[in-house]
Parts: structure tokens; sequence; C-alpha cells
């Protein structure tokens, strides 16, 4: 971010916290995309993450005055954003944990040839697509938070080792080594099962209806292709080493623009009566 790009944000951040309505939404508009995607991937379903990110741009919202620019305004939302997620239990995987043996022990038995056509005439194609990154998405559900989220910081947003450290609490270098094993543990499995993103035997248009059949996809709420891609920009990303291989594995990885539901959510609470709420906080 240039210097010039600082001294408005800044000035915007000024005029929010001052009350001004339209100044707070162009704030809020600035890390929307990076929030709602952080929250996707730590809770892996799009309706967890819209309102998980509605708690957060609310947090950011109430404690915008404590915000003194000693790190980049990135990098403090990135803050709050990681503490709600980590110890976020209202999501559908907190009532229902996976692990990598769940997981790979449904790819060996899962009995898909016995489940009938349950595409209701929507194109296998589009359906695999869907089951292909939601699986990858669902799949870090089977890492315990931190990991997932040191998963998520270095290999989505490619964030550097000494911010990543702090935004976690943690060394640079215990970062680093954390990401490198978990970016591992995540590749073998990639490598072992997936034939998408590794050498596995799983093809995701033989497992369509065996997803549809177990709710895992809904040929008529296609969450994933549906989404529109976002170019993201985060300015903690240039420094981020490149400590191993796995980079293609990751592929899946893609960002996405906040979903109209979560923008509805935060217009409405913008022109509600709670917002005089949070300019008196």
């Amino acid at each position: 971010m240039s210097t010039k790009e600082k001294q408005e944000l800044s000035a915007l951040i000024e005029q929010a916290t001052a009350g001004d309505r339209a100044a707070l939404e162009m704030v809020l508009a600035g890390v929307q995309d990076l929030v709602f995607n952080l929250s996707l991937r730590m809770l892996g379903t799009f309706h967890d993450a819209e309102d998980a990110s509605q708690d957060i741009l609310l947090k950011v919202m109430t404690h915008l005055s404590s915000f003194k620019g000693e790190s980049s305004f990135t990098t403090w939302v990135f803050r709050i954003a990681v503490n709600h997620l980590k110890d976020y239990k209202k999501h559908m995987f907190a009532q229902f944990p996976l692990s990598f043996e769940f997981y790979g022990d449904d790819i060996r038995n899962g009995k898909i040839q016995d489940v009938p056509d349950l595409t209701q005439n929507v194109e296998r194609a589009i359906l695999a697509e869907e089951l292909k990154l939601s699986c990858t998405n669902v799949m870090l559900q089977c890492l315990d938070p931190e990991s997932r989220c040191i998963f998520i910081l270095g290999t989505m947003f490619r964030v550097d080792s000494r911010i990543a450290g702090d935004i976690l609490g943690i060394t640079p270098e215990a970062y680093r080594q954390r990401l490198s094993r978990v970016r591992k543990r995540m590749a073998d499995f990639l490598s072992e099962y997936c034939g998408e993103y590794g050498k596995g035997t799983c093809r995701c248009a033989n497992r369509v209806n065996y997803a549809i059949q177990n709710h895992r996809i809904a040929p008529d709420h296609l969450d994933f292709t549906a989404a529109k891609p976002s170019d993201t920009a985060v300015e903690v990303t240039a420094a981020m080493e490149e400590i191993d291989g796995y980079s293609q594995q990751f592929s899946f990885c893609r960002a996405y623009q906040s979903t109209e539901r979560l923008k509805k959510m935060i217009r409405d609470f913008l022109n509600g009566p709670a917002f005089s709420t949070v300019v008196e906080a």
C-alpha cells in the first residue's frame, strides 16, 4: 500500500469513528472479502462464513477507534478475525467434527455404485466442480483450528511469517515450522486419496450422486460454482517465503467475493437503528 493510500485509509477511519456512515461503509468494504474468505476456509460452509463474517465486521466497527496504526489495518483486522474464528463454536463442524481418518475411510469404502441418479438434470460436470471445491474446503476441517488457521494464512493469503506470527502470538520460526508440517500433512492426504489434486483414485465425477445423497452438495444450491472470484489483494503477502513445493496441490485455495447475503446484512445494519450504538461505542 502506497503512502497516499495509507493516508486516504487513515482519513476514512477517522471519519468513520466520528460517525460518518459512508466512510464506515467504505472501510468495511475494503476488508469484507478478506474476512469472508478467512471465515469460509475456517468454518467450511458459506452460511456459517456469512454469519461469522457479520460478527467479525461488527467487532471491527465497534473497536475501530482502538486502531492506532501500529500495524497495517489489514493485519489489525486479521487479528480480530483469527481470534474470533479460532474459538467459534456455532458452525456445523463444531457439532460434527471431521478427521483425516474419517475422510480417508469414506473415500475407500463409500458405496458410490449403489446410489441412484440424483442430479436433477443438472450437468454432472457442474456438480463435479461443486463437489471438488466443497470437498477441499471441508477437508480443512480435519485440522484443529490453530493448524487450520496457520494453513490458511500461509497458503491462501501467503502472509509473511513475521506478521502471521504476530497475529497468532507465536514466533516467526514457530509459524514457519508449523506451516511446513501442516502443508505436508495436507499434501500427503491429497496425494494418497485425491485424483483431482494428487495421485489418488477418488474422482469427483464418480462421487456426485453419493455426495448428493449425503447432503454434501445440492443440485439446486451450488454455493461454490455460483460464487464470484475475487482479486482481493493483501499487502502482507509480498514477502512470504516459499517453504516447500506443494503450491500446485493447493491451487484450490481461491478467493471469492463476499456473498450478497453478507453485503445485505452489513447494509441493513448500517442503515438501521443499531448503527447509533456502534457510533457511541
